[in-house]
């Protein structure tokens, strides 16, 4: 939501008399500068070629390569996170990427005595949730609403609703319910200062 026109239209109002006025604009005034950071963040990726929707939010992220071959859908929250694009990154709606993450699509195949790179895109879909400095590798497919775990190394493609963890990551019994009605920028401190005043 770092759009401040979303912002702005969908704030939340209150009486200029009541204490939650002046409650909700100092706590707007205070993050503003925060808000900024993060528009200047997504506007500079969109102007070098990614497709980023105007309300994902992206913190201090390090993407490398062609900013073309990035896509992030709307509502998803980006944290202090490395993208490595050799291929193609697309991120949809409602995902939250904990700072520490890794995403590379490309590697080095070590079984080849000549070391050739190799690329594969990663997908991620709707509602998806990767923990603190869990690591995506490349040809990686990450199921709708799936969760990989903190310090996760994801090397094959993770099902739909499914929890992975560990390195390599395996699934654990758990699943979670695929029917989500949630924005996880809503969390973020400076988007509540707007959004509940």
């Amino acid at each position: 939501m770092a759009s401040l026109r979303y912002l702005w239209k969908h704030r939340a109002t209150f009486s200029i008399a009541s204490k939650k006025f002046y409650w909700a604009w100092g706590k707007r005034i205070f993050s503003f500068a925060e808000l900024v950071r993060r528009n200047r963040a997504r506007v500079k990726l969109t102007q070098q070629g990614a497709k980023i929707h105007e309300t994902a939010e992206i913190g201090q992220a390090i993407v490398q390569g062609n900013k073309k071959k990035l896509i992030i859908g709307a509502f998803s929250s980006i944290g202090k996170v490395t993208l490595a694009l050799h291929c193609s990154v697309k991120i949809g709606e409602c995902v939250c990427i904990n700072d520490g993450v890794n995403i590379l699509t490309g590697s080095h195949d070590v079984m080849d005595p000549l070391w050739r790179s190799i690329s594969a895109a990663i997908v991620i879909e709707d509602y998806v949730w990767i923990g603190t400095n869990a690591v995506i590798l490349p040809g990686v497919h990450l199921g709708r609403g799936c969760v990989v775990g903190a310090g996760a190394v994801v090397s094959k493609s993770v099902a739909e609703g499914e929890i992975v963890v560990g390195n390599p990551a395996k699934p654990i019994r758990k699943t979670r319910d695929i029917t989500f009605n949630y924005n996880p920028c809503e969390f973020l401190a400076a988007n509540r200062a707007w959004i509940t005043g």
